[in-house]
C-alpha cells in the first residue's frame, strides 16, 4: 500500500505469485475509502486466482508510515490520510483470517531475505530509493524492529543539520538529496536557474530522464546525479560501519537505472569505509524489483504464520 497505488497478489507457499491487482489509491478520498479499496485489492486476487477464501492461510500488509504492528494500527503515515487508523481490526471485519502489518520497507526487506537478493544471509540491510528512501535491517537473521517497531526510518535521518527541506519537515534529511523526489528537484531547480542542459528538451523532468541525459553525457544531468548518488554512497558507508552487514540490497525505481547508479555508490562507499569492511560486504540491486512490495507483504505473512 502506498501514497500513489494499493498492489495486492495471492501466492502459494513459496512465494510464487499467482495472480496480482493493482488499483490507484486517490489518497484525497480519505481513510474509508481507501480500506474500501483494500479491501477490493483482496477480493480481486482472490476472484481472479479463483481460489476459495477457507483456502487462504493469512494476509500480509506493508504500508509506509509509523505503525503499531502489534495491534495492526496506523499512527501516521506522510503520504496518506490515516491517523491512528486501526487498519487490521477494520479488515477483519470482512475477512476472518489471521492479518499481519508491517511497514513497507520492512517487507521488502523481510522479502528480500526469504525469497530474494538475501536468501541465506544472517545480517543484511534493504535500503529502497524511490520516490522517498526506506529501509530495513535483518540481525542475526531476523527483522530488526526496534522498541516500537519503528527502526530504520533511514530516509528522515539528518546528514546535514542546515541543509535542504525535507517533506517530513526537518532539515537536511537524505531523502531530500538521493531519493527519486530529490533528484528531479534538483534537475529542475538547475532548469530555473537557465543552466544549458538537454534535460530543457523535456516537458516533466523525473530522476528517469536525470538518469537517461547524464549516460548520453549531459554535465548538468551528470552533477545531479553525482551530488545525490554521492550522498547516498557516504550515508550507505555509514550504515555499514554501524552495522557491519553481509550484503546490502539496494531496490527501489532509483536503483533500477544499473550500472551508472551502483559504480558512482560504490567508488564513494569504497572512499568513506575501511577496506577491511566494505570488502567482506555485497552491494547488489534487488532481486524483487517493482514486486517487492508485494512479495514481502507474501513473506511477511508466511513467516509469521509458520
Amino acid at each position: 500500500m502506498g501514497g500513489t497505488k494499493i498492489s495486492g497478489a495471492l501466492s502459494d507457499l513459496d512465494g510464487n505469485l499467482i495472480y496480482k491487482h493493482t488499483i490507484p489509491t486517490n489518497v484525497h478520498e480519505g481513510e474509508l475509502s481507501i480500506l474500501a479499496r483494500i479491501i477490493e485489492v483482496i477480493d480481486k486476487v482472490i476472484v481472479g486466482s479463483k481460489i476459495k477464501i477457507d483456502q487462504i492461510m493469512s494476509i500480509g500488509i506493508g504500508s509506509p508510515g509509523t505503525l503499531n504492528v502489534k495491534t495492526g494500527v496506523i499512527i501516521a503515515a506522510n503520504n496518506l490520510p490515516f491517523k491512528n487508523f486501526p487498519l487490521i481490526e477494520a479488515i477483519k471485519q470482512r475477512f476472518d483470517l489471521p492479518i499481519f502489518l508491517d511497514n513497507d520497507a520492512n517487507v521488502a526487506t523481510i522479502g528480500e531475505h526469504i525469497l530474494g537478493a538475501g536468501k541465506g544471509t544472517q545480517n543484511m540491510l534493504y535500503i529502497t530509493v524511490s520516490t522517498g528512501i526506506g529501509g530495513g535491517a535483518i540481525i542475526n537473521g531476523n527483522i530488526f524492529r526496534g522498541n516500537t517497531d519503528n527502526a530504520l526510518g533511514i530516509g528522515h535521518t539528518t546528514i546535514d543539520i542546515d541543509g535542504r527541506k525535507c517533506k517530513c519537515g526537518n532539515n537536511g534529511c537524505i531523502e531530500a538529496y538521493s531519493s527519486g523526489t530529490a533528484i528531479a528537484k534538483l534537475a529542475n531547480e538547475a532548469i530555473n536557474r537557465g543552466e544549458n542542459t538537454s534535460l530543457n528538451n523535456y516537458n516533466v523532468v523525473t530522476a528517469k530522464e536525470v538518469v537517461r541525459e547524464a549516460e548520453n553525457g549531459d554535465g548538468v544531468a551528470k552533477r545531479v546525479l553525482d551530488f545525490s548518488l554521492g550522498h547516498l554512497g557516504i550515508y550507505i558507508a555509514n550504515l555499514i560501519k554501524i552495522f557491519d552487514p553481509e550484503m546490502i540490497v539496494v531496490g527501489g525505481g532509483v536503483s533500477m537505472a544499473g550500472e551508472i547508479i551502483f559504480s558512482k555508490i560504490n567508488e564513494v562507499i569504497k572512499e568513506n569505509c575501511l577496506e577491511e569492511i566494505v570488502s567482506q560486504c555485497k552491494i547488489i540491486p534487488s532481486k524483487l524489483g517493482r514486486d517487492a512490495g508485494i512479495v514481502g507483504a507474501v513473506a511477511l505473512a508466511i513467516s509469521k504464520s509458520n
